[in-house]
């Protein structure tokens, strides 16, 4: 999808699945992409349907959680884009744990017991839920990988008072919660996700996508328990499959590594995977719509319209 013009617009941005347009001072519209990420590195061919996954999955989790803090999000006017409030966000990805896997899991096995600052039980299993969920924030980098950091370096750095670290941790531990008794409505276990916020004056925002298989980590709830006991692995939703197949082909994001090729087989197999994450995490039937450019420019331009009458 190319790049749009639309009226009233300051300012365009490419991230590396989004793209991202200010309109005037107050408003943004966020083009959820089919671009495929891993290992912070764009790969060469896009899954169909895979924005409007995400797009769809996450306003569905804004709405079922617009109680417990204000959110950015205004409307939906295509299959995926959102128009929502511009924030001035925190420099914070708020990640939240229940389990102890992914990054957690490989600094424990490292034979650490402090991530993020905070202390880590003894004799824990890969995937074995945390007593109480632990947020393990990280800063957000402009170029290259985030980074582990602990509140007491947030509030030193100034990336947020005591007060606004406060607020975030208690929205993300609300926010979790929350997460978690919709995941078991589906048979599913949120295991880890995470957040981002931003400010409009004092008021704190949830910003972003929540929820979604590309910012969390959900297991299988049935047989969870009969294949920690037998140490075997647990059935996942998340786009961990990519990564997996990246890593079977050598590649990490590293130096001289190439990005292995990828087949018309394997990206519908993606697609597909993707399809099915969101009938699992919504319980609804996924009805895909591709919009032509015309359309989705329109429908964004009577969006907008709408929104500043």
């Amino acid at each position: 999808m190319g790049k749009f013009s639309f009226p009233q617009q300051t300012a365009f941005y490419k991230g590396k699945v989004r793209d991202v347009y200010t309109i005037g001072n107050g408003l943004l519209v966020m083009i959820a992409s089919d671009r495929i990420s891993a290992f912070d590195v764009i790969l060469p061919r896009a899954i169909p349907y895979k924005g409007q996954v995400l797009n769809q999955i996450a306003a569905r989790m804004l709405e079922a959680t617009a109680d417990i803090c204000p959110n950015w999000l205004l409307a939906v006017p295509a299959p995926n884009v959102a128009i929502g409030k511009k924030c001035i966000p925190f420099t914070l990805e708020m990640v939240v744990r229940g389990h102890l896997v992914g990054h957690a899991w490989r600094t424990y096995s490292s034979g650490q017991r402090i991530l993020c600052g905070v202390p880590l039980p003894e004799g824990l299993k890969e995937n074995d839920p945390f007593p109480t969920p632990i947020i393990t924030p990280a800063t957000k980098a402009e170029q290259g990988h985030d980074e582990d950091i602990s509140k007491t370096e947030i509030i030193a750095k100034g990336l947020a008072t005591e007060e606004e670290w406060n607020t975030l941790a208690s929205y993300t531990l609300q926010l979790f919660e929350r997460g978690k008794v919709i995941a078991a409505k589906q048979g599913l276990i949120l295991a880890d996700t995470k957040y981002e916020f931003g400010k409009i004056g004092d008021t704190i925002y949830l910003m972003d996508e929540i929820h979604t298989p590309d910012s969390s980590r959900y297991f299988y709830a049935d047989g969870f328990e009969e294949r920690q006991q037998k140490g075997e692995r647990q059935k996942q939703l998340s786009k961990e499959f990519v990564r997996e197949w990246l890593i079977a082909n050598n590649f990490m994001g590293k130096e001289g590594q190439t990005v292995p090729d990828m087949s018309d087989e394997w990206v519908q197999t993606i697609s597909n995977r993707y399809i099915e994450l969101f009938e699992k995490v919504t319980g609804e039937k996924f009805k895909p719509e591709m919009l032509s450019e015309e359309e989705t420019y329109n429908r964004v331009v009577k969006g907008l319209e709408e929104l500043n009458m």
